[in-house]
């Protein structure tokens, strides 16, 4: 099969349009998540997300419309702990975490096991995604660009100094939730690109490579994006035509590339 009659299927056109607009996604939030340490609120979220698809499969309704509620809650919970119990961002992450894939567990058992619909969501399956999928992304991604959009300033003020945001009248505890809420919405996104397990790895890989070129704060979010975007579009053209799970090919490939810019990053350094 050559590359022209490859880009006809519509099933591989859909791909290559989610997928890259979750990557874009995932490096302009990721870049936040890592400079602020909240790197681990993403898997922490993921696992929250496994718990509601259990519930979406159970009730035999669109996971989505099960995960996006439930994993925004969970995000405004992991805050809630981390402001009023007084625990570590990490802390409170694990104890959500755990309440999630625990309860996800339990339902999948109550529902007669893992089947088929749920392992794609666990592990990705971004070559199946529909039509309404497509649309039900682009909706959500436009309304998340929006919202950055409209609180760039104040998301960067808190990211680089907290409690100077603070100081100087900006409202960082909305901030503090809007943040987290958009990564809800981008994990709940990104589970059909490379699944609940691994979608941490979107978040975080990308922005930590861009990071390490060092090109000032919207520079690392424009290669944290083209990373993310590359990753996902030859990580479909390898998976399918080496026959390997596309959600993991993903993730690999942004590994690679993260090796080689700390390869390039140290032989630069040793001239």
């Amino acid at each position: 099969m050559d590359l022209f009659e490859f880009l006809s299927h519509g099933f591989v056109q859909r791909a290559l349009i989610t997928g890259s607009i979750i990557a874009v996604l995932c490096g302009t939030l990721g870049v936040f998540l890592v400079l602020r340490r909240l790197s681990l609120i993403g898997d922490g979220l993921a696992h929250v997300t496994f718990g509601a698809v259990a519930i979406g499969l159970l009730l035999k309704v669109y996971p989505v419309y099960v995960a996006a509620p439930l994993v925004m809650a969970a995000s405004l919970g992991i805050m809630k702990l981390i402001e009023k119990a007084r625990l570590y961002g990490d802390a409170a992450i694990a104890i959500v975490s755990s309440f999630g894939i625990a309860g996800g567990i339990l339902i999948a058992s109550v529902a007669g096991g893992f089947n088929v619909d749920l392992f794609s969501y666990l592990f990705g399956n971004i070559l199946a995604i529909s039509s309404t999928e497509v649309v039900t992304s682009l909706i959500l991604s436009a309304v998340l660009v929006f919202v950055v959009m409209l609180f760039y300033q104040d998301l960067l003020s808190v990211t680089l100094d907290e409690e100077s945001a603070r100081v100087t009248g900006v409202k960082t505890r909305l901030i503090n939730r809007v943040l987290v809420l958009l990564t809800a919405l981008t994990v709940v996104l990104a589970m059909r690109v490379v699944g609940v397990m691994l979608v941490s790895a979107l978040l975080v890989i990308p922005p930590v490579t861009a990071l390490q070129m060092k090109k000032g704060f919207k520079g690392t979010i424009y290669i944290a994006c083209s990373i993310g975007v590359v990753s996902v579009v030859l990580g479909i053209f390898v998976s399918f035509a080496a026959n390997l799970p596309t959600g993991a090919t993903i993730v690999m490939l942004n590994l690679f590339i993260f090796l080689m810019t700390l390869m390039y990053k140290k032989i630069h350094s040793l001239r």
